[in-house]
Formats: structure tokens, C-alpha cells, sequence
């Protein structure tokens, strides 16, 4: 696909802001900023430039691409420090979490969701929820780096087994081993107006 034509023109990457004991993680950041920058897409990011948040945004900058930072007041000094965060394309100081995650689901079209903790799990599936709402249809991956995100897969399995994820059709991220095929596969989704319903099942594997 065209790159300059595709519709996707940014992506929201949700990341530890710890690089975690794999240095698979920050392999896969870099490799995916990368991708995104050599695409013409734009990061949308929490802003730390620590972990794995500081990888990918470093590697969308290094092969000329553009960081969205939106971070709240009280992070700059945890997640990333207020000279580092002078690197980035665009910095958005937030008022609180709400207002940062709002923003950054409004400047994205699609959500990447790396290695992380508790905070980025709960940011994936807050915009799973939305998802399951009827409230978007932007694209979600998990980027599985040596399996990380299995458990989670393994638990929303389990839960639409017992009958709790109601609409199993909307809460459809793509789990994707491999970071070299996140990119592709997004702009193969968006590009097919005949997948927003997709199959049924809560995760759809590549």
C-alpha cells in the first residue's frame, strides 16, 4: 500500500515506561518506531522518554518521523525529565490521566499495545471497552513479544467462555508475535471495508 495515500496517520503506542528484564522489549519498540516513521506515521505516546516509551519514541526520531507526547504535569519528572522531553515533535501537558488519555485516543487511528504494566493494561482495555460500546472502530494489536500478552489473551478467552464479553465481535484486537507485521496488518485491516464486524471470537490471531 501507498504509504502516502494509506489512512492511517498516526498510531497511539502504549509502553512501560521500565524496560522490563527482556531486551527483546525494547528491540520490538525500536523495531516498530522504525516502521512507523519509514510509513509516515505518527506516534502518539504517553510522552515518558524512559523504558520502553523512550525507545520507540527515540526510533520514530531517528528515521525522521513525528512523537506526540501528551503527559500529565505530575509524570514529567517520573517518566521523563523536562529536557529530555524537549526532543519530542509535540508536547501536550495534561491536567490530569483522563484529559492525557482522552487526547491521545482522539489524535490516534489505531492502538499498539507493547510490554508494560498496570498502567498500560488498564489504557488497552479502557479502548477495548470503548470498542465493545460501540463507540470506535480504530484498530487494536497487542505486539505478543515473546509471548507477553498470552495470559491476557487466555483470560478474555476464558471470560467470553462464560458469557461475559457480550459483544465478542467489537472487542477484537489483533495479537501479533512478531513486530514486523503490526504495521501491514493495520493498514491491511483499514484497507478491507468489508472486516469492521470481523469473526467471531474476542482475539484474532495473525
Amino acid at each position: 500500500m501507498d504509504t502516502k495515500t494509506h489512512p492511517i496517520r498516526s498510531i497511539c503506542v502504549y509502553c512501560g515506561s521500565q524496560p522490563g528484564r527482556d531486551p527483546a522489549y525494547r528491540e520490538a519498540a525500536r523495531i516498530l518506531g522504525h516502521a512507523m516513521a519509514e510509513s509516515g506515521i505518527d506516534l502518539v505516546y504517553g510522552g515518558g522518554t524512559k523504558g520502553i516509551m523512550g525507545a520507540v519514541a527515540d526510533a520514530v526520531l531517528e528515521s525522521g518521523g513525528k512523537t506526540i507526547g501528551i503527559i500529565p504535569e505530575f509524570l514529567m519528572d517520573k517518566e521523563a525529565s523536562r529536557q529530555s522531553l524537549g526532543k519530542l515533535s509535540e508536547l501536550h501537558v495534561t491536567n490530569d490521566m483522563h484529559e492525557r488519555k482522552h487526547m491521545m485516543f482522539e489524535r490516534a487511528d489505531a492502538f499498539v499495545t507493547l510490554p508494560g504494566g498496570i498502567g498500560t493494561l488498564e489504557e488497552i482495555i479502557e479502548i477495548m471497552t470503548w470498542a465493545q460500546l460501540g463507540q470506535h472502530t480504530k484498530p487494536m494489536v497487542f505486539a505478543n513479544v515473546a509471548g507477553f500478552w498470552d495470559p491476557l489473551n487466555a483470560l478474555l478467552t476464558h471470560m467470553t467462555g462464560e458469557g461475559f464479553i457480550h459483544t465478542a465481535h467489537l472487542v477484537r484486537p489483533m495479537v501479533i508475535d512478531h513486530v514486523e507485521d503490526i504495521i501491514p496488518a493495520i493498514l491491511t485491516r483499514v484497507s478491507d471495508t468489508g472486516d469492521h464486524d470481523g469473526e467471531p471470537g474476542v482475539i484474532a490471531k495473525l
